[in-house]
């Protein structure tokens, strides 16, 4: 298959998937499309918003739309990592013999929503974002394999930080974009009331399946990058860290963005190019794709 085709095969595949998701979701476009970035390129997302935008429904839908085994995880203060991860149990067969029995834990799903992921303790959050990184689980000594394809959408909610223990700067940077969520406009929220309290709303059907995501994954990491337009993607990157020699960066930065935020904002600027139809990266996909990708990866100074 050529580039071209490859690439048009990317933008109707997405745009099939995003559909089927505006079934069940109003509004909230530039979420649902960076959610499927995060889907397409092999990342975790961290939605910033209030409680009630649909978030979990959100999982719901993309999970049913591209025919992926779906979980959740209600993060709580006295979660402990074995509720996460799973554990191993004695357990007696048929001829009474005992043994150690390992029984997963929610990790174990193709799409996981980790709902108010900052409210569980370090100890916890650690325990999902090891396996986020490695793709594997740890229990027993014994590690356990991830079925790919393996994406976390995680949540935080903006207000009400008492009693929560917000992500170190080390693990809020494996997380591939942080999006912001919005409320819904007057016509979307009469949308939504409309819907939900009507009749009973629409099934999604699965218009993709696993080996979909997995080819998707594939196309966009063979797109190429010319090096000025890498080059430019450096540069945004470098300007963050205090000291690379920009001054406004130094004034009003404690720390800039780490080389995973470089691959970040370079694999979010392919997955653009490629929605727009091209086999190639311009200048315009890197500036689209640098709020999304940098906004968790830069401490802002006193000042």
């Amino acid at each position: 298959m050529s580039a071209e085709q490859s690439s048009e095969w990317f933008r109707s595949t997405f745009g099939s998937v995003r559909s089927a998701i505006g079934k069940t979701i109003v509004g909230q476009t530039g979420i649902v499309e960076g959610v499927l970035m995060g889907l397409a390129s092999n990342g975790h997302i961290l939605l910033e918003g209030m409680p009630g935008l649909g978030k979990t429904l959100l999982v719901r839908s993309l999970a049913q739309a591209v025919d992926l085994h779906s979980g959740r995880i209600q993060f709580t203060p006295d979660l402990m990592p074995a509720d996460v991860t799973g554990t191993n149990i004695l357990s007696q067969s048929d001829t009474g013999e005992r043994r150690f029995e390992f029984r997963r834990g929610p990790i174990f799903a193709n799409v996981l929503l980790a709902d108010e992921i900052n409210r569980a303790t370090p100890k916890t959050q650690s325990a999902l974002l090891e396996a986020m990184q490695e793709r594997f689980v740890t229990a027993g000594g014994v590690r356990h394999a991830l079925e790919e394809p393996f994406m976390v959408m995680a949540t935080q909610n903006p207000i009400e930080q008492e009693g929560t223990y917000p992500l170190p700067e080390a693990q809020l940077d494996r997380f591939f974009l942080k999006l912001l969520v919005p409320y819904p406009s007057r016509e979307e929220l009469a949308m939504i009331v409309t819907r939900t309290t009507g009749a009973e709303s629409e099934e999604i059907t699965a218009v993709a399946n696993r080996e979909d995501v997995l080819r998707m994954r594939n196309i966009v990491r063979e797109v190429p990058v010319a090096q000025n337009v890498l080059d430019f993607a450096l540069s945004i990157v470098l300007s963050t860290q205090p000291d690379s020699g920009n001054s406004t960066a130094a004034h009003y930065l404690r720390y800039g963005a780490s080389p995973r935020g470089a691959q970040a904002i370079v694999t979010a600027g392919k997955t653009y190019a490629l929605l727009d139809c091209r086999f190639n990266v311009a200048k315009e996909d890197i500036l689209r794709a640098a709020k999304a990708t940098l906004r968790h990866r830069i401490g802002l100074s006193f000042e």
